[in-house]
């Protein structure tokens, strides 16, 4: 909008237009966006292609050349998955879920209070403590399955949702990302605390938990999305289909229906719908999260 300047003399008033400065976008910007969009549509592609695939029916999307957009729409893909008896998807998102969950609020409470106190205690072997848990990052997930599976089969969790648990409750990765962020926060904020009188326990509850809600939130999504995808462990541990999760049965039905591409991927849907709904309720605090992990 122009700024209008009006200057009064005696005999007559003299009007200056000030028209405010044009911003030019840098062509370098606007190249970096069309790439961006670009590699943004080729990643989101398959996942588009999976979408449009279960609503279509088995001749159309075995049909060359292939249709990326249905030609008839039709539900009939989840009205058999979801009325088949050899495939009781409710039992088996109930243990992913619980599985999944479980995870995410023991990987949180653990990872936040060990990273509160690595960031802000100093104690004798602290940074020895550190640097091994830090170290265990570069071991390898397949060389510790067999000594899980022997400390399982100790335990008795074998066969167990629980086992699935225990061995994923401490995590050196989301360690690691929480003392970072609270090493950001003010010392003079939990002295203040400390003097009047709160408790070491209070602090970590009411002072440190609410400044790391993005780190949180970033880590929740992370933690779901592992252990709601994982397939090897949850295959090793859990014998009974009864007390398997979600891929491990995907992929038993993706064997035994292969020839019905249009089932495997209403099947696939049905799977992403959870992850897709944590994302959204969490995705403000995730981004918020994101930028200041990449920041520090």
């Amino acid at each position: 909008m122009a700024t209008i300047a009006t200057t009064d003399t005696p005999r007559d008033a003299a009007i200056t237009v000030v028209t405010p400065p044009q911003h030019k976008i840098p062509l370098g910007r606007v190249v970096l966006y069309l790439v961006l969009a670009v590699a943004g549509g080729v990643a989101a592609l398959p996942f588009f292609w999976m979408i449009f695939g279960a609503f279509k029916t088995g001749a159309e999307i075995r049909q060359i050349p292939p249709s990326f957009l249905p030609q008839d729409w039709t539900l009939d893909n989840f009205r058999t998955i979801l009325g088949d008896p050899e495939l009781p998807l409710s039992t088996f998102y109930q243990n992913s879920l619980f599985v999944a969950v479980m995870n995410v609020v023991i990987t949180l409470f653990t990872s936040s209070l060990m990273g509160y106190v690595f960031a802000k205690y100093v104690f004798r072997g602290r940074d020895i403590l550190f640097w091994y848990l830090m170290a265990l990052m570069m071991v390898p997930p397949s060389v510790l399955m067999i000594p899980n599976y022997l400390i399982l089969s100790k335990l008795g969790l074998l066969n167990n949702l629980w086992g699935l648990i225990v061995t994923v409750a401490i995590d050196p990765f989301a360690i690691l990302v929480m003392r970072q962020f609270i090493r950001s926060l003010p010392d003079e904020q939990i002295e203040s605390a400390r003097v009047d009188g709160a408790s070491e326990f209070r602090i970590y509850r009411s002072v440190v938990l609410p400044q790391v809600k993005p780190a949180l939130a970033t880590l929740g999504l992370l933690t779901f999305m592992f252990n709601w995808n994982a397939y090897l462990w949850p295959l090793i541990v859990l014998t009974e289909n009864e007390k398997r999760t979600i891929p491990v049965i995907l992929t038993w039905y993706s064997t035994q229906h292969a020839a019905q591409l249009n089932l495997v991927m209403a099947a696939s849907v049905l799977m992403v719908i959870p992850v897709l709904v944590f994302f959204l309720f969490t995705q403000r605090w995730i981004v918020t999260g994101l930028t200041l992990t990449g920041g520090k």
